[in-house]
């Protein structure tokens, strides 16, 4: 109930912020292809709890074989938009591959972890899922996608540090990372050094890189308590707002909905996060919580990324907010990722469908 309501309130939203398109076609293009994907990953939901979650495990291999076809599809014959190749383009058909691949990579994952997680003690014991994660990692850091990568990196920490990768080694890598840093900066695209200095100074660049988190912050601070109203927000209705119906969605509904609205839709996130983290404490197998542990990884760090990224706590990297950024390749998996929650769910309270 509360991803539908999530997936409800992300309609009204994206309706409000291209209400100006849809003036101008005639045709509300957006609402209608994310309702009309919604209803039917809703159904696909439905379906796919009539499936063993467990059989996955049978397939990992062969998945993480699709998923880096996929991504090495894309660097091969990518479709280059809004400046990066992340697109594969099917005849009518515009997907984000590295989307799915997340889904791809928690399975995948959780199948290597669960068979060898008796055998995960020592630091060096580590190398082989890393691996597994390592590959995806830099093969989308390379289209470039910044965003999607950390992700990645997230999954992976998340379920390492589950089956008993300990904090010193975690304080560890985080002193590597710092001595790294230069050579990182190094490896960085322009626009995403931009992004960085721009997180620590806005100002620096008011009406270039600084542009989208100013007009974010403007937009949610003038929502107050109660909000303008919905398709009253100026910030979001007379364009000042970049991207308002796709990573900057939150700043449209701070704007609209004020602060009790955004209470309200974090609220229903962390009922989407408790659930998961039940349901993963009361998985009757190893498999089934790392799968738990790895989509609700996977769903915190995108709301704290993007909700961080519109109030200027976090840096600017294109990750959408789930359930409510327009995308339908960002919507499908969250659903199909939300759908194996339950079935995990389902299967630890004997439930039949």
């Amino acid at each position: 109930m509360a991803v539908l309501a999530l997936c409800g309130i992300g309609l009204c939203v994206i309706a409000s912020a291209t209400h100006a398109d849809t003036l101008a076609s005639g045709k509300p293009f957006y609402v209608q292809r994310q309702a009309m994907f919604m209803l039917v990953n809703v159904v696909l939901v439905v379906l796919s709890l009539r499936m063993d979650y467990r059989n996955l495990k049978n397939i990992y291999v062969e998945l993480y074989g699709v998923m880096l076809v996929l991504l090495l599809g894309v660097l091969v014959a990518g479709t280059r938009m809004l400046g990066a190749q992340r697109w594969l383009v099917l005849g009518p058909i515009a997907f984000q591959p590295s989307e799915f691949c997340k889904a791809f990579m928690i399975v995948a994952l959780a199948a290597f972890l669960s068979e060898n997680v008796n055998h995960l003690m020592d630091f060096t014991d580590f190398w082989k899922p890393a691996l597994v994660v390592g590959i995806p990692f830099v093969l989308v850091m390379r289209q470039p996608d910044l965003g999607t990568a950390l992700v990645f990196a997230a999954i992976g920490g998340t379920m390492f540090f589950l089956c008993g990768f300990k904090l010193k080694w975690l304080g560890l890598g985080a002193v590597v990372g710092a001595i790294s840093c230069p050579l990182l900066w190094k490896l960085l695209h322009e626009y995403q050094r931009s992004r960085i200095r721009v997180f620590l100074d806005p100002e620096l660049d008011p009406y270039g890189s600084g542009y989208h988190v100013i007009q974010s912050k403007i937009a949610i601070g003038s929502g107050l308590l109660l909000g303008k109203g919905w398709m009253q927000g100026t910030q979001s209705q007379l364009r000042f707002l970049p991207e308002n119906h796709t990573d900057f969605i939150f700043a449209t509904a701070g704007e609209e909905f004020g602060f009790i609205g955004c209470a309200f839709i974090l609220l229903l996130y962390l009922v989407v996060i408790w659930r998961g983290l039940h349901i993963a404490l009361n998985a009757e197998d190893d498999f089934g919580t790392l799968l738990a542990v790895g989509i609700t990884g996977m769903f915190m760090f995108h709301v704290l990324v993007n909700v961080g990224m519109t109030i200027g706590i976090m840096p600017v990297t294109g990750v959408p907010l789930p359930f409510l950024s327009y995308g339908v390749s960002s919507l499908t998996t969250n659903m199909l990722m939300a759908g194996l929650l339950l079935n995990i769910g389902s299967r630890r309270q004997k439930l039949q469908f």
